[in-house]
Order: C-alpha cells, then sequence, then structure tokens
C-alpha cells in the first residue's frame, strides 16, 4: 500500500463513474424519506410521536446506506419504505379505533403544574427532569408559579401552559436560573419562602430552618408575586 495514495484517500476501491451513482441513489433516498414524510403529515420534530420517530429513523438508516454503498441495492430500500408506510397506516388505523393502545403507544399528558405549585408524581416520573421543566417555562415568559394556573406536559414533550389572570397571580416559586435567585437553607428574615423543589409555599421566620413538609427539600428561595409582563 502506497502512502498519499490519493485515489484511495478519496474513493476507495470504486471509480470515478460511482459518483454519478451516489448522486442518483442520494436523490433516491431523499425522494423516499420525504414522501414518507408528506404521508406522515407536515409537522415539526417536537410534534413527531415516538412510533413515528423511529419510523424516521428507520427510514433515514436505509436511504443513509443506500447512498454511498455500492453493495447495498434500491430495491430493498424501496421495500423497507412500503413496508414501513403500511406498518404506519395499520399503527394509525388502531391508535385511532383503540384509545387504549393509542395510550401505549404514544403515553398521555399528565399534570405538572396545579395553581402555583409542581405536582410531585410528575416531577417523580423520569420524563422530565426538573431543571428541563423550568427552562420550559423560562422560555415561555414564566418568572414564577405563582403566574402559572395550569402546566400540563404533552405526549411530543411540548408544555402547555395556562395563566392566571393578572389580578389573580399568587406568590410562587422563582424559576430564574440559580445564580439569578438566592438560594437558602435558613431564612434570613421572616418573609415569605417558596420550596425549590415542588414550589410549596411557607411563611419562615428569622433564622429558621425547616425542611419542606410536601416534599422534605431543605432548600428555599423567596417567593416572587410580580404579574406576567403584558
Amino acid at each position: 500500500m502506497n502512502a498519499f495514495d490519493w485515489h484511495r484517500v478519496l474513493l476507495g476501491d470504486v471509480n470515478t463513474g460511482f459518483l454519478g451513482e451516489v448522486v442518483a441513489r442520494t436523490l433516491m433516498a431523499y425522494v423516499v424519506v420525504f414522501l414518507f414524510l408528506k404521508i406522515a403529515g407536515r409537522r415539526g420534530v417536537r410534534q413527531l410521536s415516538l412510533f413515528e420517530l423511529v419510523v424516521i429513523l428507520t427510514l433515514g438508516s436505509a436511504a443513509g446506506d443506500v447512498t454511498f454503498y455500492e453493495d447495498v441495492p434500491v430495491l430493498p430500500v424501496l421495500v423497507v419504505f412500503l413496508a414501513m408506510i403500511i406498518l404506519y397506516r395499520l399503527t394509525t388505523f388502531l391508535t385511532e379505533r383503540s384509545g387504549r393502545f393509542g395510550e401505549w403507544l404514544e403515553g398521555k399528558p399528565f399534570l405538572i403544574i396545579r395553581d402555583g405549585v409542581f405536582e410531585l408524581k410528575a416531577l417523580q416520573s423520569g420524563n422530565i427532569t426538573h431543571a428541563e421543566f423550568l427552562m420550559e417555562l423560562r422560555l415561555r415568559g414564566v418568572e414564577h408559579l405563582g403566574q402559572v394556573r395550569l402546566g400540563i406536559l404533552e405526549v411530543n414533550g411540548d408544555v402547555s401552559l395556562y395563566f392566571h389572570e393578572r389580578e389573580d397571580v399568587k406568590p410562587g416559586l422563582s424559576i430564574l436560573p440559580p445564580e439569578h435567585r438566592e438560594s437558602l437553607t435558613t431564612a434570613d428574615r421572616e418573609d415569605l419562602y417558596a420550596c425549590e423543589y415542588c414550589g410549596h409555599l411557607e411563611t419562615l421566620v428569622h433564622q429558621q430552618a425547616l425542611p419542606c413538609p410536601r416534599c422534605d427539600n431543605p432548600v428555599w428561595s423567596k417567593a416572587l408575586c410580580n404579574p406576567r409582563a403584558a
């Protein structure tokens, strides 16, 4: 083997004519995946169900292999595409006919905030981390939990929020990053504090250290009560 054999480095065992075939294979793979996405409907990645994501990844793998491996024939990839279409249609049919099957396949939305406080079961489910959910709230312009009446985690991972009216906003846990809120295990003065894990509110007196009676978390921050910006 010769060092710096550029034909070997760039093309390996194939000849330059195969590059034209790569272009044709790539076009075919592009059309296959595009047609599936058209059949599945125009939806963003965040809106794809778990099953749809698995299908697209499978198609992507098959389409990717056929584009530049000369020993991968085209016809089996088309068979994969047809099989996936049939499987997708069958799954969609079963999902529409059976709510239980659809719930098993895609999961179901669940409540994660109720009246300005986190639902402990939702936090402990492991579907989303505490930090991730706080980030989702910040992206929606939320400053503290007291602004939120209901928060629902949808099956696609998106978050639906329902807010209190401006005059009904309650004190709540600041959801700003840790460097922008003061975390305390001992109250520095008598005030209303929010548990940094579940959002439970408690009035603490000076120098009082109290684990949250709701989730046993020892860390608190001062509750905020600002209304949402218009």
